[in-house]
């Protein structure tokens, strides 16, 4: 198959499946020579799957995948393959050696034992930072360098061992905006070299300030291909959460909307709170008896900004009210004893301890806040236990199973009772209904609803849009971790939302 002209790699009809899902179902994905293009989807929607294909981490089960300057369509079984090809990826994650010196790493598994021309080596090196105008030393410990520096060292030696494809999978994420703009520098000028560039990340307006064309993927399939300047971010929003700009209408169900309670009074509120996780600073407040949430796109910030609130990131500025009064919150325990209860987004690795029995998890909230030198009784536990296993219908054998036997949707439901069990005044749920079916979904809709018109106070945040309107009277807006608008009453609609998100392009909207 000819490849196009300028094309340094082509991706054709690309399937790949693990038990029960469809991760990449026909993917086309086309890279030129000289080119930054962004690969683009929410959670789930591929990219990963794409990129590990490509890599050789993944077999691909079905498709074809070339090369410029290979006549026949190439086979990648590995990392070391695809580095052979010519295919390099830095990942946000360093996976560099930070006790060893700058050159040493870009030599490391290239070079032999002690044989080694270190003065050539480092010689070698420092001409390779310089022609990248890298500001680093051959002989430096890696260490010693900011995380942006080490990522450019990455990038380093992925130039000089001669890579035609460089995939930066998200390289920003732990960056300041000055490192955002060294990095930009040096994509750029890999660009004017010829390098193709898959840049994978979640900041919109980065997207638009660097690359020249954006592929969008969508529950395991292609949206499309688009140059970037005939795909306005409101349009890019649209595709990404697959809601057509001129279908969208009100969903939200009068039978729904609870009723506020002391509507007047704020029962948590922050000024100014950061965290170590990277979110510029933001107010927040939430009244008694209110259901709000945060919405965005995936890496917005979202869940930073509950974390920050509940204390699971290191809070580094701000102050937290409770009914007027400051309070000092910079750990969980903290919050727990303030009357915070927090369900983390990954209740796999934050939320279930797997090992433990449903009893066990769900009183160990409680328990944590009696103090663990005051176990309770085995009939207290016990009867903790059935209360909430009958009042969530928690499918399990008994309250003796392992939670790690249970469904995703019931491993949901003992986390939640583990909360309600603390009777906390303030609950946020981050994604709790992410991965379970239907019927759950909408039983734990209806429980924050229900809660809410007790008078707790709830946070709610959720990918899926449709669920945010259902459930919040008012949401938050996020975009590249930073708060960028607030909507409640008429401005709670779809297209509010993806406005705001793609920085009120209203007129693209019309367009």
């Amino acid at each position: 198959m000819p490849m196009k002209e300028k094309s340094v790699l082509e991706m054709k009809n690309i399937h790949k499946s693990f038990p029960g899902v469809k991760a990449l179902q026909g993917v086309d994905f086309n890279l030129c020579e000289g080119e930054i293009h962004a690969l683009m989807g929410e959670n789930g929607a591929g990219k990963s799957t794409l990129i590990k294909v490509l890599t050789g981490v993944y077999e691909k089960d079905e498709g074809q995948i070339w090369l410029k300057g290979k006549e026949k369509a190439v086979s990648i079984r590995s990392p070391q393959d695809a580095q052979r090809l010519g295919i390099s990826t830095v990942y946000q994650e360093i996976t560099l050696c930070p006790n060893l010196s700058v050159a040493e790493n870009m030599y490391i598994g290239r070079t032999g034992g002690f044989g080694q021309n270190w003065k050539k080596m480092n010689a070698d090196a420092d001409r390779i930072l310089r022609s990248l105008d890298i500001p680093a030393r051959a002989n430096q410990q890696l260490s010693s360098c900011s995380i942006a520096i080490q990522q450019m060292v990455a990038i380093a030696r992925a130039v000089d061992m001669d890579c035609k494809v460089l995939i930066l999978d998200e390289p920003t994420s732990s960056l300041d905006e000055q490192e955002v703009a060294k990095l930009f520098g040096l994509m750029r000028d890999l660009r004017a070299r010829g390098v193709g560039i898959i840049f994978v990340t979640h900041f919109l307006d980065q997207v638009y300030e660097v690359c020249d064309k954006i592929t969008v993927l969508r529950d395991g399939k292609l949206v499309g291909e688009y140059e970037i300047k005939d795909l306005p971010r409101v349009q890019l929003v649209s595709r990404m959460l697959g809601k057509e700009l001129d279908d969208m209408t009100e969903i939200r169900s009068e039978s729904l909307v609870y009723h506020e309670k002391d509507a007047d009074t704020a029962v948590f509120e922050a000024k100014g709170l950061q965290s170590t996780a990277g979110i510029k600073p933001f107010d927040f407040y939430i009244k008694k008896g209110e259901v709000n949430g945060f919405t965005g796109l995936l890496g917005s910030g979202r869940s930073e900004c509950v974390r920050a609130i509940f204390g699971a990131d290191r809070v580094i500025g701000g102050t937290v009210k409770k009914s007027g009064k400051t309070v000092k919150i910079t750990k969980p325990i903290h919050a727990m004893k303030n009357g915070i209860a927090y369900l983390p987004e990954d209740r796999k690795v934050d939320g279930i301890v797997g090992d433990l029995s449903v009893r066990e998890n769900i009183i160990l909230a409680l328990q944590v806040l009696k103090g663990f030198f005051r176990p309770f009784t085995r009939a207290e536990a016990n009867k903790f236990a059935e209360e909430y296993i009958k009042l969530l219908e928690i499918k399990t054998a008994s309250a003796d199973t392992p939670i790690k036997s249970l469904s995703g949707g019931n491993q949901q439901k003992v986390i939640l009772a583990r909360w309600l069990l603390a009777n906390p005044e303030y609950l946020i749920l981050d994604e709790p209904t992410r991965g379970i079916d239907v019927g759950t979904k909408i039983e734990i809709q209806k429980l924050v609803l229900k809660l809410a018109s007790e008078g707790m106070s709830v946070t709610f945040i959720s990918s899926e849009t449709d669920e945010m309107l259902r459930t919040c009277s008012r949401l938050v807006v996020m975009r590249d971790r930073k708060v960028v608008g607030e909507l409640s009453g008429e401005d709670l609609t779809q297209n509010k939302i993806m406005n705001t998100i793609a920085g009120g392009e209203e007129e693209s909207c019309r367009s």
